[in-house]
């Protein structure tokens, strides 16, 4: 039998669609604007600013061609990018959804002071110049691609929410698998993960973005480029561009119009556009509830 919705219910979500749209609009206009002015001749961006739309006369590629003049760098940028993202996020979501339910069975004696260990390390730290010595001297982190992934791997924060979710989930489900006859790891992969679908599609787009837009680590342990990422790849690029400008504007040398500001918005472009991606194959374990049914005592 179906309910028929009363006047508020329909007036609110009248409402409630006009809001949303407006708020998408909202999120969607910067990154056209982006686009739109990555196909913009300088000379536009500089006198007139960011336009909605490009005429024959505006419209001009020399950003992108300027960005991937060595398509060669940026793809192999896009493959050691790819990589790590795929490799450390994967690595990332086993190693916090596992510490977070551990930490979460109340049948685990020392949870508490593990996690004090773990939150205390919020708190304080030994500073940038013992972590720096510590990688490069002790863990060989220079000029290694694991190097970008291990960083990364664990974030206390993603744990802590790993942890408040699998506090959601009834002990009771745990002991009647471990009356079946299963281990913990059988568990954790049989009974916890297949209802932690919401927390590590949440998860991953986190820690996948955090992989992907990485570019520090980069700075600090590659000293050749082979093995640079995607995100230092172009800051790269762009650092060579304005430091041309700058000697050009010095020394009275005639480089022609570089386009400066639309290649930040290519780069922009070229960096975002396959991570956006990934968002459509998340959303809906975002709006997705945890449905437990009722266990018998």
């Amino acid at each position: 039998m179906k309910i028929k919705k009363g006047k508020d219910a329909i007036v609110f979500q009248i409402m409630a669609y006009i809001l949303v749209g407006i708020f998408a609009i909202a999120c969607i206009i910067p990154f056209y604007l982006i686009i739109v002015g990555s196909m913009t001749k300088e000379n536009i961006i500089i006198t007139e600013g960011y336009q909605f739309f490009v005429t024959a006369k505006e419209f001009s590629l020399e950003a992108y061609q300027m960005a991937l003049k060595d398509p060669k760098s940026i793809i192999g940028a896009y493959g050691v990018t790819i990589f790590v993202t795929v490799v450390g996020t994967i690595l990332s979501i086993f190693l916090t959804t596992m510490a977070g339910y551990v930490l979460a069975r109340p049948d685990f004696p020392w949870r508490n002071g593990f996690s004090f260990f773990f939150f205390f390390t919020t708190l304080f730290n030994g500073g940038l110049v013992p972590w720096y010595l510590l990688c490069t001297k002790y863990l060989a982190f220079s000029n290694h691609i694991y190097s970008l992934i291990i960083p990364g791997l664990f974030s206390i924060w993603n744990m802590i929410i790993a942890k408040s979710f699998m506090k959601g989930i009834p002990f009771e489900m745990i002991e009647a698998a471990k009356i079946d006859g299963a281990g913990d790891f059988l568990i954790f992969y049989k009974v916890i993960m297949p209802m932690a679908k919401p927390l590590a599609a949440t998860l991953t787009l986190f820690i996948a973005l955090a992989y992907w837009n990485d570019w520090y680590h980069c700075m600090l342990f590659m000293s050749t480029s082979d093995n640079w990422n995607l995100q230092y790849t172009l800051q790269n690029i762009l650092n060579s561009t304005t430091a041309l400008k700058r000697v050009a504007a010095q020394t009275g040398m005639q480089v022609g119009q570089l386009p400066s500001e639309g290649l930040k918005l290519a780069m922009t472009v070229i960096a975002t556009g396959p991570i956006v991606l990934l968002y459509p194959f998340l959303q809906k374990y975002f709006v997705k509830g945890l449905t437990i049914g009722a266990v018998k005592g």
